[in-house]
Order: structure tokens, then sequence, then C-alpha cells
């Protein structure tokens, strides 16, 4: 039987992060979706090495992301990343072509999807099937998604924050909103900017964001260093930033996302509703690692809400689960083309 040589990867094509995952082997690739293209339209780098680039190039490259709000901004660029990732996993060896499982954020489009099964096709790819980000979230955290039993998954990237209330292996109540870690980076930019004439980069606002940011205010803060480019002077300064003026700064970005949650319990049937309050909120995803967040969730819905367990990586741990037991999820949750 041949298909036993077919390797399978599953692939979390995020905003911020490409994650690959290998049955057996568990993530195996973990870098930044970023892609570094010079003026002629090549691909110099890809993944942590255009990263190191962001922000540092001279005229004649560009890096950026070519995934926008979760979705394919750039089709082209994507391919050649997607075939770049698919390349540095299989060994040169493997002269089998991959089955790949991708995932897309809930409020995706037949066409985005169509463009993310072709561009891994074209990359590669022997099959490639297209699975929404909160139902491999919640294979990857551990939920019996086939139950009859209500449990809502908040996936927090880069790009999008994914709401989906899932019984019985489909989504009931669904909600997708543009507006998650890469909105907070940018609102930690601005608030530097305007309280103190600061120019800083995307990598700062990042670091930021994770060593001393916070869903709620501290009553003991975090102090961090921030070094940027005074704007009156334009030269290099340093200044100081506290806990409390972060919280300040992204309540805006908190705000809307804690709506996207609410949005989707107004939409949910009596029943779920009741086992989503016995089950809790289960968070994954990156950004939902911010300091204190599920207790703003709980604060603001009255629902008690639990951080995944390596919440980052569940999106992929499901593609992995999904990829190993597809018979079982062919029939619901697959979009082959």
């Amino acid at each position: 039987m041949f298909s036993s040589f077919t390797p399978k990867l599953g692939i979390d094509l995020g905003t911020t992060n490409v994650l690959v995952f290998v049955p057996g082997e568990g993530v195996v690739l973990n870098e930044p979706s970023v892609v570094a293209v010079s003026d002629d339209n090549q691909v110099l780098a890809v993944g942590a090495e255009a990263k190191r680039m962001i922000g540092r190039t001279p005229e004649s490259i560009r890096a950026y992301r070519p995934m926008k709000d979760g979705v394919i901004a750039d089709y082209r660029v994507t391919e050649a990343m997607l075939r770049y990732f698919l390349k540095k996993t299989l060994s040169k060896y493997n002269i089998f072509r991959p089955e790949v499982m991708v995932s897309v954020p809930a409020g995706v489009s037949s066409t985005e999807k169509r463009a993310v099964v072709e561009a891994a096709a074209k990359a590669g790819a022997k099959n490639a099937y297209v699975v929404k980000e909160p139902i491999l979230a919640a294979i990857g955290a551990g939920v019996p998604i086939y139950e009859a039993q209500g449990h809502m998954i908040v996936d927090i990237g880069g790009g999008t924050i994914d709401v989906a209330v899932i019984s019985l292996g489909g989504i009931v109540a669904a909600n997708s909103v543009k507006c998650a870690g890469n909105r907070i980076d940018a609102a930690i930019i601005d608030y530097v900017k305007k309280t103190r004439n600061l120019a800083i980069g995307e990598k700062t606002a990042e670091d930021i964001k994770i060593k001393v940011g916070s869903a709620l205010p501290l009553e003991e803060e975090i102090t961090m260093d921030i070094k940027g480019r005074d704007l009156l002077s334009g030269l290099p300064r340093t200044t100081e930033i506290k806990t409390n003026e972060i919280v300040r700064a992204i309540s805006r970005e908190l705000r809307e996302m804690v709506k996207a949650i609410k949005d989707v319990f107004q939409e949910t049937p009596p029943e779920l509703a009741a086992d989503i309050i016995d089950n809790g909120i289960i968070m994954t995803g990156g950004t939902s690692q911010l300091r204190n967040f599920p207790e703003l969730i709980r604060r603001r819905t009255g629902v008690k809400a639990l951080l995944a367990d390596q919440a980052l990586f569940c999106v992929a741990k499901g593609t992995g689960v999904a990829l190993e037991h597809l018979d079982t999820y062919k029939r619901t949750i697959l979009t082959k083309r």
C-alpha cells in the first residue's frame, strides 16, 4: 500500500507566524510569515531570516507579510513562502508529494479558500485540505468536538480573532474580526509616539506587548526601557514605559475583541450557551497569552475563560490530529477542491 509513504503535513498559515506540524514529530517549524523581495520580484529570504530585515532594508528590497488579516494578500509570494517551508520540512530524499492540511480563518470566503488550496498545490502538495481555524484549535486543545456539547473556542492570532461555538463536529455560530496581535502592536506604536514623541518599530512594539503588556491594570507594574528615534530632534533616545500605560493604550483593541466574543454569544442557542457556562471559554493562539486576558474576558462576559495548553501551537497540533485521523474528520470538516 503506497499511501503510507505519503508524508503528511499540517500548516498553520498565520498572519504573523507559519507553523508546520508533522504527525508523530510535533511542530517541526515555527517561523515568521515574512518574505523579503527584491525590486525585480525575486524572493530573497523567507521566515526568520526575512523578519530580521523588516525595517532594516535598503530601498531595493522589501520585507513584508504576504498574509494580511489571516488571508492571502499576495498570492505569488505566499506560494513562494509555502514552497520554502514545505521544502525545508521534507527531506530531499522524499520523492512522494505530501498531503497538506492548511488552516484558514472562520470568516474566509470560498475564493480565498481556493487561493490557499491552489498555493499549496503549486508549492508541491499532492492533496491540499483547508480547515477552519477554530475547529483545528479545538481539536488541538483537546476539546471533544464530536459530542453533543457546546464548546466556545477563541483563537487570537496576529491578524484575526476567530470565535466559534462548536457542537457535533460543526460550527454553530462564528465570528472572525480583523483585530488581534498586530492591531495591539500598532496601538502601542501610536501611544509611544503621542506620549513620548518617540518613533519605535514593529519589533519593539511586540517586545513591549510581551514583556510588560497586560489586559488588566497591575498593582505592581512592570517597567521596561525602550529605544527609538526622537521625533523632534531626529536622534536616538531611550525612555521608560510601564504596564498600566500599555493597558490604557490597547484598551480599544481589547474592547473590540471582547465584543467579537459577545456577538457570538448572542447567536448561540440557549442549550449550547448553558454548556459553555459549564465548560468555560477555551482560548488559543499567540495573542491569548497576553497577561490577564482570560480574566478580562471573564469579567466582561461572566463566563470563565481558560488558556489552552501550548496555546500558540493548538491550531498546528489540530492539523496533525486531523491528518492522522483523516477518515474520521473527512466527512465533517474538510472542503477539498
